[in-house]
């Protein structure tokens, strides 16, 4: 049996990195928070099902560029790399971190497969994307209803760690990637890992494990 596991990676050790894994008959069996790469490393090295996994790993939002700095010298609106006023120092103008990236290799080397994918794009493209303020409570319930109501997930009734769901949103896609593999695009690659994503959004009432959800019913649930 294959596992499907989805992490969502935090910048730094300070916010919650969210873990999820799913199996073959769309039942959550664990969902973690994590914090530092450690606990990262000390989970991993210790999965007994690693081997049987599919893993899907956020891309991590390098935090530097998000300062005084970058609101300064960004308002030109002229290409960083073309002008020479703007100098890339100490990789400010990064858009991803690293974070991670050594282990994770050092996971490929030993034959796990292993993609990253960009969470906010990969939202959009599952329908999982709402009106709210990204992470906001409003936000969190919203994609909470959406996995339990459109992809059939036993969801508790209160509402889970943002981070918890993006994982989730990894998971799904590590399955889908493996049971269609049609379906998926490669966007990009980073650190010599393949970004993925879907196609096209999955018709999840075709599957007969969703055969009795409703997807109308998101649209009444807010």
């Amino acid at each position: 049996m294959n596992y499907y596991v989805g992490l969502s990676l935090a910048a730094s050790s300070g916010m919650d990195s969210g873990l999820a894994i799913l199996d073959e008959d769309n039942n959550l069996i664990l969902v973690d928070k994590l914090y530092t790469m450690n606990d990262v490393i000390h989970f991993f090295d210790n999965y007994s099902g690693l081997k049987y996994s599919k893993i899907c790993i956020s891309l991590v939002w390098d935090r530097t560029m998000l300062n005084g700095k970058w609101r300064i010298l960004g308002k030109p609106y002229q290409m960083v790399a073309t002008n020479p006023l703007i100098p890339n120092r100490e990789s400010w103008t990064q858009r991803y971190s690293t974070r991670g990236c050594e282990y994770f290799n050092s996971l490929m080397e030993q034959g796990i497969e292993i993609n990253r994918f960009e969470l906010y794009l990969t939202r959009q493209s599952l329908n999982l994307n709402s009106c709210y303020k990204e992470r906001s409570p409003a936000d969190c319930k919203f994609l909470q209803q959406a996995l339990k109501m459109e992809w059939g997930l036993d969801l508790p009734v209160n509402m889970m760690p943002m981070s918890q769901l993006e994982a989730i949103v990894g998971a799904i896609l590590a399955r889908e990637n493996t049971k269609n593999p049609d379906n998926i695009k490669q966007v990009s690659t980073f650190k010599n890992f393949n970004v993925i994503d879907v196609v096209k959004n999955p018709h999840a009432l075709s599957h007969p494990s969703y055969q009795n959800v409703n997807s109308s019913k998101i649209l009444t649930t807010f």
